[in-house]
């Protein structure tokens, strides 16, 4: 609803709406919950806590780095192979910490931050349910579609939040009119989709993600794997019986 609600809420006359600020005090909890539904169920301990905030150090970084210029953005990449290693629920987190850490680092922090963090989110959770079976390069091929995909997705979804207020309400073609046909609506919001940002920054971020995870996928998925194996606590190994000899 935070994403659909020009498609399927009819605003009041007085065009009050829920605000981001407390759209973001309702999403940390979320992620809190997470994390420690993930610590009860096993699927953490405290050293993959101590792989989330370092992935999440590192990605925020590269998000500094890239900073979306045409299209330009090395943070979904990492948050794809990492989610793929460690999980869903790993993925998710890490979606959201790592957008909530760049916008403190880059004075980011705006309306627009609950819902990259969402949709961050979605993204690292997608990752980790994708099918396990593919392996080698029909791996690094399914993380490559799955890039593109999510490169499209997350600006189609980014656009969606922000298009009644960009354009304007009711101030041309392409703007979002109160009371219209949920199609009608649509229609302009893909038009207006396609004009700003798909055959832009959206095939930008499509082949960027594509590129780092066919150049780097195999090292990085190797290095996460290894620390995975690491950060799980493994009952020691029982002693194997002595063997006396024969008499």
């Amino acid at each position: 609803m935070m994403f659909l609600w020009p498609l399927l809420v009819q605003p009041g006359s007085d065009g009050q709406r829920v605000d981001q600020p407390f759209i973001l005090m309702v999403l940390l909890p979320v992620v809190a919950l997470v994390v420690l539904a993930e610590l009860s169920e096993g699927g953490m301990d405290s050293k993959a806590l101590a792989i989330l905030g370092v992935l999440t150090a590192i990605n925020a970084a590269l998000r500094g780095l890239g900073a979306g210029t045409a299209g330009i953005e090395l943070v979904f990449f990492l948050l794809i192979l990492a989610g793929r290693v460690f999980g869903p629920g790993f993925g998710y987190v890490l979606g959201c910490t790592t957008m909530f850490a760049s916008a403190l680092l880059t004075s980011g922090v705006g309306p627009w931050l609950p819902f990259q963090m969402l949709c961050s989110a979605w993204i690292g959770m997608g990752a980790g349910l994708l099918p396990r079976r593919a392996s080698g390069r029909a791996e690094i091929a399914m993380l490559a579609v799955y890039g593109v995909f999510c490169a499209y997705l997350f600006g189609m979804l980014m656009n969606l939040s922000s298009w009644p207020f960009l354009i304007g309400v009711d101030s041309g073609t392409l703007s979002f009119v109160p009371g219209d046909p949920v199609l009608e609506n649509l229609q302009r919001f893909l038009v207006y989709t396609l004009l700003t940002s798909t055959a832009g920054w959206d095939t930008g971020r499509a082949i960027t993600n594509t590129l780092l995870i066919v150049i780097l996928g195999p090292a990085i998925l190797t290095t996460l794997r290894r620390a995975a194996r690491r950060a799980r606590y493994l009952p020691p190994a029982e002693p194997a019986p002595e063997r006396r000899p024969h008499s």
